[in-house]
């Protein structure tokens, strides 16, 4: 039997329109309960065990069986040797895409990341110390499912951030362990690495590195145990263990997102070929079967169009049943009335990606409030921005870009407000902030001020 990948077709003048939209849209986020045990299980352990929890959980999921954590760890004699190992056009790749990520991160922190500072008419000092922070975890998929762009995505902003320490965990299961479904048989310290992650490690600048992962991982880098190093904050994605043992620690140590399944939006004229748009949809369906495409467009024949290329192509893609399954489960192409209503549905999904695939990009653009990142044109495929563009691929999900951004240099900084009054200064401060903490009963405070609205010189 030939695959089938249906999307759902609507058109916003449906009398049932918004509730078979919504009920397109909705995904629940909630993780399972028994999961959630199993990792507060699992975190709790390594807080009190330490190395020796870390050591039997990865063995017992990821089939990895070592007498100590120096076994798991890797060096940087380990990165040059992934990086100088692997085919010289993925060097290359990984060179280029490492350099572009940096010189946009760059920018950013030009525009936004620097201390600054002024004085008020009366001589007082007001401004803002913005300082990296000292130590990162970087959690990068590892085994078969290996993402060196995700890496550098991670490392590439926090390095340019000036972050002293970047601590790498990537889980290296053996092959036929638990965690594949296998026997469990635990008896290598060398499981499934990725050379090319390990190169992109090489590229980015990881400091240390471990070759543990899931909850205990998680568990490790908020912690810290008599190997691992405790860090201020843990980025990059994981599977549903990572995402829950993410929102334990949150508070011990700061998290970038909690990340639902990947999403494209498509704003579509009808201008660019239809086998484009039809691939641009694949590209994030073929993550895995609870990702959303959509497509949007005024033009009803081209829908159709796009539909028959969705089916022409599908049997050339080696993850087709994925594709089909996630499109015909979540995908959806809307017919609307107008691309101004298309980019009014746009800001109600707040997509982590959105094209704008039109003539004129730039006349729909200003219509646009929330995404996480808008690719603007016919030529600029979502994948660019995935691997090489330069602006961060780790981007706000099931409509949380409404009130959140891309990881970028800002997520690896901190910033603790300067304030230096003087002496005239404290005159006139110290007046209002007298009458305000009268107001507020809070005695000292008050006092506090009051004290320095005298001449007498400290």
């Amino acid at each position: 039997m030939s695959l089938k990948a249906k999307p759902l077709r609507l058109s916003t003048t449906q009398a049932d329109f918004e509730q078979r939209f919504k009920e397109r849209l909705h995904w629940s986020g909630e993780t399972d309960a028994a999961i959630e045990r199993r990792v507060s299980e699992i975190i709790a352990d390594v807080q009190q065990r330490g190395d020796a929890a870390v050591l039997e959980y990865t063995a017992r999921f990821d089939g990895l069986q070592a007498a100590s954590m120096a076994e798991l760890e890797l060096t940087q004699y380990d990165f040059k040797a992934a990086f100088e190992g692997v085919p010289g056009a993925q060097r290359e790749a990984l060179l280029a895409a490492a350099q572009r990520v940096r010189s946009y991160h760059e920018a950013q922190k030009k525009a936004s990341g620097e201390s600054w500072s002024y004085r008020d008419a009366e001589g007082t000092l007001l401004g803002q110390k913005v300082m990296p922070l000292d130590r990162v975890g970087i959690y990068v998929p590892g085994g078969k499912a290996a993402y060196p762009s995700s890496l550098i995505m991670n490392a590439v902003p926090a390095h340019v951030a000036g972050v002293s320490e970047i601590i790498m965990v990537v889980p290296t299961p053996v092959r036929g362990s638990v965690a594949t479904g296998g026997s469990g048989a635990a008896t290598s310290t060398r499981g499934e690495r990725n050379e090319l992650v390990l190169a992109a490690a090489y590229v980015a600048g990881v400091t240390r590195a471990f070759t543990i992962g899931g909850a205990q991982a998680v568990a490790a880098l908020a912690y810290g145990t008599a190997t691992v190093p405790g860090v201020d904050k843990i980025t990059g994605p994981g599977n549903a263990y990572v995402a829950s043992a993410k929102k334990h620690v949150f508070g011990k140590v700061g998290i970038d997102m909690i990340a639902g399944p990947s999403e494209i939006l498509v704003l579509a004229d009808g201008s660019t070929p239809a086998d484009w748009v039809a691939m641009d949809l694949f590209s994030q369906a073929e993550h895995d079967e609870l990702a959303q495409s959509i497509l949007l467009c005024s033009d009803a024949a081209y829908l159709d169009t796009v539909q028959r290329e969705i089916e022409r192509l599908l049997p050339q893609m080696p993850r087709a049943k994925i594709i089909a399954r996630s499109l015909t489960g979540r995908g959806a192409l809307i017919h609307t009335r107008s691309m101004e209503e298309a980019c009014a549905i746009s800001n109600r999904i707040a997509p982590e990606h959105l094209e704008v695939s039109s003539r004129n990009p730039h006349r729909w653009e200003p219509l646009l409030k929330h995404a996480g990142a808008i690719f603007l044109g016919a030529y600029t495929s979502e994948s660019l921005g995935d691997y090489c563009a330069g602006p961060n691929h780790v981007l706000p999900t099931s409509g949380t870009a409404r009130f959140s951004s891309p990881l970028g240099v800002y997520d690896f900084q901190k910033r603790s407000s300067l304030i230096e009054v003087s002496e005239d200064g404290a005159k006139t401060l110290g007046r209002i902030a007298s009458v305000l903490a009268h107001g507020e009963g809070l005695q000292a405070h008050a006092r506090a001020a009051e004290m320095r609205l005298k001449d007498t010189q400290p």
